[in-house]
């Protein structure tokens, strides 16, 4: 499958493929990480917040979908055990331990901060080499900048 998506991406589609994996696996735990946040959130501005994160919730779960299609078509296998996700990812997963608004909007946006730095060089590891890689990593980067905004926002709003 993908043979010539695959001569496109050149030597380096291994190497591609497995960084397409560990955004995978970021991806589906920043996905659990934005849907429980929004279920347990307590605090000022719950309502908000909870839609707010419902909302990167099925995001990162696109980014997740999106990943594994350009996966597939080099060729490649997704990560199929969940317990994988947790040793292939670049940004972890932080238990939303602290239901308050405040800790839940920090924990997140640190998480979009390191999701933006996987992108970044995704992007720049297949600008050059991978068009259909390089784009998709652009595009799911601009969206992870704007949670990294959205969720400032409502920080700066609860000053």
């Amino acid at each position: 499958m993908g043979t010539k998506a695959r001569e496109l991406a050149g030597a380096d589609v291994k190497n591609i493929i497995t960084l397409l994996n560990k955004a995978f696996a970021d991806e589906w735990l920043a996905y659990y990480q934005y849907w429980t946040g929004a279920k347990i959130v307590r605090g000022q501005m719950r309502g908000a917040v909870a839609g707010e994160l419902a909302e990167h919730a099925a995001e990162e779960l696109k980014h997740a979908e999106m990943l594994t299609e350009r996966i597939l078509q080099l060729g490649g296998n997704i990560i199929i055990k969940p317990e994988d996700w947790y040793k292939m990812s670049n940004c972890g997963y932080d238990a939303p331990e602290d239901p308050s608004v405040k800790s839940l909007l920090k924990q997140n946006i640190k998480g979009e901060q390191c999701a933006i730095e996987v992108y970044k060089k995704l992007a720049d590891a297949t600008k050059e080499k991978d068009v259909v890689t390089y784009q998709l990593a652009l595009e799911i980067m601009k969206e992870e900048i704007e949670h990294e905004d959205d969720l400032e926002s409502l920080l700066e709003d609860l000053s």
